[in-house]
C-alpha cells in the first residue's frame, strides 16, 4: 500500500449517490417497475468503480469499500448479521430487494409494491419468497447530530444472527478484480447494537453480542482469505457518553477478533466528538490504528499522542469531513508535524475527521458560485486532494508541496478579509436584544383560550405539516422558469394555479388548517436561504438524507439578515381563498443552521440568533397579513444537541432561546406551531417545553406513539400533533391504522390537546398516495369526534 517511510492517506467513506445522483435516479427507477435489478446493479457497480479510481487518482494509499449501500449502511449491516424482524417473513437464505427495500421503505398493496418481479436478490442478502403488503418501514432516525438518516435495527427475544450477506467481501473482491486493493469498512459490533432498538421492550442489545461476535469474526475471516490486510471498524459509539458495560463490550469485541484473525490490521474508527473518557479503552484495545476526529475535537490529539502505546498508529482526522471550507494546511501541519516526529511517518495515516458522506462531490461541478466564494471552499474532491498534499508534506517535507501551500495560505488569508463576512447592522441588531423580546406577552393558558376564540377549531384539528407533492409538473414549471424559458409572469400564474388548487381540494375534504403548498419553494432550508443575505447556494452539492432523498444544503458565508418577506405573498393570497385558518410555514433559526453549511469563524449560538432575529421580522409581518396560525418547523433541534451530556445547557440555552426570539413578537391570538421528527424527546422535553409553542407537531407513526411517552411523563401542557401517517413509506395507511394510533394517543394526552397529521410534509410523496391517506387521516378525525360526542 505505501512504503515504510510515507504516510499513509486514508478516506474513511465517500459520497456514495453519484456526481450527478445517478443512485437517485436508478432507485426511482427501479422502485416505479421502470428497470430491472440488473440495471439498478449496474449502475451501483460503476459507481463503486468510479469512487474507487477517485481515490487513487488523488493519491488515497488506503482506499474504501464497502462504503456503498443501496439505501443505508445500518440497514446493510442489519441484513448481512440476519437482523431481520420476523414480520417482514425472512426464512434464511437470499434476502430479495423486495424485502430489503421493504425494511427501508414499507409495501403497499398487492404483493410486490416496489415495481419488481419476485425473488429479485439485492446482491446485499435476500430470501426469494416475495414480500406481504401492507409491511411498515423500519423506524428512521438521524445518525448522531448529522442529517444523515439510517434505519433502526430491531431485536427480538432470542434474537439470533447469521452470516445473511456476503457484500463486504463481495465488494472487496469486486475491487480487487478492478486493480484497487481497498480497506474494507463496516459499522462495528457494538455500535450496530446500541442504535438497535428492542421490539420486545425488554432485550438489551449489547446483551446480544455473544451471539452477533461469530458473525463479524466470520466477516474478518473471509476477507483476510481474500487478501485483505486492513480492515476499518467503525465504533462512534465511542463519542458518546457510555457506561462501563458499553466500555467491555468493545473491549470483549475487539479481543474476540484479535485472537481470531491475527494477521489483519483493524482500524478503529470514531468521529463526531472526542473519545473523552472512553480514551483509556480505545487505548487498551489489540487494534493496529485508532482513528480521532480533530475537526470536532482538537484539543484531544495532546492526550492521545502522549498516553499511545507505541505500535498503534494514529489515524489524524485534520480535514472537516462534514464542512465545506478550504481547510488551512499549513495550519494542520504546525499541529501535526510534531506528531510525525515523535511517531514516525509510518505510524501516522491522515485522514477525513469521519465520512465523507455528509458534503457533495466536487466543487469543480459549480460554475454558479462567484470565483471569491469558491476559493474559499472544498468538496470531497477537494478534501481529498487536501490529504494528499498533508501526507506529501509530512513523507517528503513542505518543500514539495510549497505552491499548494501557498495557494491554501492566500485563500485563508482572503478569505478574513473579505467585506463580505461581517455587518455592523446585523451586529447592532444582536446586541439590543433583551431577555423580553424572547418571551410571548402571556402565558400559554391566557394564550389558548385567545386562540380557541379566534380560530373556533373543533376538537381534533385537522392540518399538514406543510409541504404537498412536488410534481413532475411543479419540478418542469420550476426548471423552465431557472432556465428564462418561463418568465416571472408565467411562473406567478402557474404557482398561483397550483396552490388555488391545493387550497380548494383542502376545503373540500374538510381538512381543518389547509395550508398553501410551498409549491413555489425547492427545499425548505433553501427556499429562506436564497431570500436571506449571508446565504450562498450550489447547483450541484447534493448530500445524501436517505436513500433516494438528497438535499442540497445552503452555505451559511457571512452575517445574515432579511432584506425583504419571504413567505408573506403566498400565505396572504391562500388565506384569501379560503375562510378556514391557512397556516403560514416557515423554517427555524435551529434548523436553517443546522441543515446548512455553517461558517467557521462564529460561534454557532451567534448565527443562529442572527437567523432567529431575520425570521422575527418574517412572523410579524404573517400576522400583519391576516395569517393567524404560523408553523415554525423545528426538525433538527435534537440533532443539534452536543454528543456529550455535559455540553448540552449551553447548546439548549442558545437554541431555545433563538426559537422564541423568532416566534414570540406576535399576539396572544396568533398561534405558533412548530414540527419535530426523528427525534427521542426524553431527555430534551424540558427545552421542548420552554420553547412555548402553542402546537407541536412530531413523527409518531413509526414508533405506534411511543414518543408520546416522554410528553405524558413531562406532563407537556400545551397541544401536540402526533403523526399518523408515515409519509417516508409510499404505503397509504387506512382509516382505521390511524383511529387505532389515535386511541393510543388518547391514552396519553387529554382530547382538547390533540391535533391531528401527518408525520411530517408530503413533498416526496405522489398526489396518488397523498391523497387518499389525508381523506383517510380527516375521516379518522371524524370518528374520534363522533366517539367523543356519544
Amino acid at each position: 500500500m505505501s512504503s515504510s517511510s510515507d504516510v499513509i492517506v486514508a478516506a474513511l467513506g465517500l459520497p456514495r449517490i453519484g456526481p450527478r445522483r445517478e443512485l437517485k435516479t436508478a432507485l426511482e427507477s427501479y422502485w416505479s417497475g421502470k428497470t430491472g435489478s440488473d440495471d439498478l446493479s449496474a449502475v451501483a457497480a460503476g459507481l463503486r468503480a468510479d469512487n474507487w479510481a477517485w481515490q487513487r487518482r488523488a493519491g488515497v494509499t488506503h482506499i474504501a469499500s464497502n462504503d456503498f449501500s443501496f439505501y443505508d449502511q445500518v440497514l446493510d449491516t442489519a441484513v448481512t448479521v440476519g437482523a431481520i424482524p420476523a414480520l417482514y417473513g425472512w426464512k434464511g437464505g437470499e434476502v430479495s430487494l423486495d424485502t430489503y427495500f421493504a425494511l427501508a421503505r414499507g409495501t403497499q398493496g398487492q404483493g410486490h409494491s416496489q415495481g419488481h418481479g419476485e425473488g429479485e436478490a439485492c446482491g446485499c442478502a435476500g430470501d426469494a419468497a416475495g414480500v406481504a403488503e401492507g409491511l411498515p418501514a423500519l423506524e428512521m432516525t438521524k445518525w448522531f447530530d448529522t442529517n444523515y438518516h439510517y434505519l433502526v435495527p430491531e431485536f427480538s427475544r432470542g434474537q439470533e444472527f447469521s452470516l445473511a450477506s456476503t457484500k463486504i467481501v463481495d465488494e472487496f473482491r469486486e475491487a480487487k478484480a478492478l486493480g484497487y486493493h481497498t480497506r474494507p469498512v463496516l459499522v462495528g459490533p457494538v455500535t450496530f447494537l446500541s442504535l438497535g432498538k428492542s421490539r420486545d421492550g425488554d432485550v438489551d442489545p449489547l446483551s446480544l453480542l455473544p451471539g452477533l461476535l461469530p458473525v463479524y469474526t466470520e466477516i474478518l475471516r473471509r476477507l483476510a482469505a481474500h487478501g485483505a490486510d486492513w480492515v476499518q471498524i467503525d465504533e462512534p459509539v465511542l463519542s458518546l457518553d457510555i457506561g462501563d458495560a458499553t466500555r467491555q463490550a468493545i473491549a470483549s469485541a475487539y479481543d474476540m477478533f484479535a485472537r481470531a484473525v491475527p494477521g489483519l490490521k483493524i482500524q478503529l474508527t470514531s468521529y463526531f466528538g472526542a473519545l473523552g473518557d472512553n480514551l483509556a479503552t480505545a487505548l487498551a484495545l489489540p487494534v493496529a490504528a485508532l482513528h480521532l476526529d480533530l475537526a470536532r475535537a482538537p484539543e484531544q490529539l495532546d492526550d492521545v499522542v502522549r498516553r499511545a502505546p507505541a505500535g498503534l498508529a494514529l489515524s489524524l482526522g485534520v480535514i472537516d469531513g462534514r464542512n465545506v471550507w478550504r481547510a488551512d494546511l499549513s495550519a494542520i501541519l504546525d499541529r501535526i508535524e510534531p506528531v510525525a516526529a515523535k511517531r514516525g511517518t509510518d505510524h501516522l495515516i491522515v485522514s477525513p475527521s469521519c465520512s465523507l458522506l455528509h458534503v457533495p462531490y466536487d466543487l469543480d461541478a459549480e460554475t454558479g458560485l462567484d470565483a471569491e466564494l469558491k476559493s474559499w471552499l472544498a468538496f470531497a474532491a477537494q478534501k481529498l486532494d487536501e490529504l494528499s498534499i498533508l501526507g506529501r508534506a509530512l513523507s517528503r517535507g513542505r518543500e514539495a508541496v510549497k505552491e499548494e501551500l501557498a495557494a491554501s495560505d492566500a485563500a485563508v488569508a482572503a478569505r478574513a478579509a473579505s467585506p463580505r463576512i461581517h455587518s455592523a447592522a446585523v451586529a447592532a441588531r444582536l446586541a439590543a436584544v433583551r431577555p423580553e423580546d424572547a418571551r410571548r406577552a402571556h402565558p400559554f393558558s391566557q394564550r389558548r383560550e385567545a386562540q380557541h376564540a379566534a380560530l373556533g377549531l373543533p376538537l381534533f384539528p385537522t392540518t399538514t405539516i406543510g409541504s404537498f407533492p412536488q410534481t413532475a409538473e411543479v419540478r418542469k414549471a420550476r426548471a423552465a422558469h431557472a432556465r428564462g424559458e418561463l418568465d416571472d409572469a408565467g411562473y406567478d400564474a402557474f404557482l398561483r394555479d397550483e396552490t388555488a388548487k391545493a387550497i380548494r381540494w383542502q376545503d373540500e375534504i374538510g381538512l381543518d388548517v389547509p395550508v398553501h403548498g410551498e409549491f413555489e419553494r425547492n427545499d425548505m432550508v433553501q427556499y429562506f436561504g436564497e431570500l436571506l443575505d449571508g446565504y450562498a447556494f450550489t447547483r450541484a452539492g447534493w448530500v445524501q438524507s436517505y436513500g433516494s432523498r438528497c438535499v442540497r444544503p445552503p452555505i451559511i458565508f457571512g452575517d445574515v439578515s432579511r432584506p425583504r418577506p419571504m413567505s408573506v405573498e403566498w400565505s396572504a393570497y391562500a388565506q384569501s381563498l379560503t375562510d378556514r385558518p391557512v397556516k403560514g410555514m416557515l423554517t427555524g433559526p435551529i434548523t436553517m443552521l443546522q441543515w446548512s453549511f455553517v461558517r467557521d469563524d462564529l460561534p454557532r449560538a451567534d448565527v443562529c440568533r442572527q437567523i432567529a432575529l431575520a425570521l422575527r421580522d418574517e412572523v410579524n409581518d404573517l400576522e400583519a397579513a391576516g395569517i393567524r396560525v404560523i408553523q415554525i418547523d423545528e426538525p433538527a433541534i435534537r440533532e443539534g444537541l452536543p454528543l456529550r451530556k455535559a455540553d448540552w445547557a449551553h447548546y439548549l440555552d442558545w437554541a431555545v432561546e433563538s426559537f422564541r426570539l423568532a416566534s414570540s413578537g406576535v399576539r396572544d391570538e396568533t398561534q405558533i406551531h412548530t414540527h419535530m421528527c426523528y427525534s427521542e424527546f426524553n431527555d430534551i422535553i424540558d427545552a421542548i417545553g420552554a420553547m412555548d409553542a402553542d402546537v407541536i407537531s412530531i413523527e409518531t407513526s413509526r414508533s405506534k406513539m411511543e414518543l408520546l411517552d416522554a410528553f405524558t411523563t413531562y406532563r407537556y401542557p400545551n397541544e401536540i400533533g402526533p403523526g399518523v401517517y408515515d409519509i417516508h413509506s409510499p404505503r397509504v395507511p387506512s382509516v382505521a391504522e390511524m383511529v387505532e394510533l389515535l386511541e393510543k394517543a388518547r391514552e396519553r394526552l387529554a382530547d382538547d390537546q390533540i391535533w391531528v397529521n401527518p408525520d411530517c410534509g408530503l413533498k416526496t410523496r405522489k398526489w396518488e398516495e397523498a391523497r387518499p391517506a389525508l381523506v383517510n387521516m380527516v375521516a379518522a378525525a371524524r370518528i374520534l369526534r363522533q366517539k367523543e360526542a356519544e
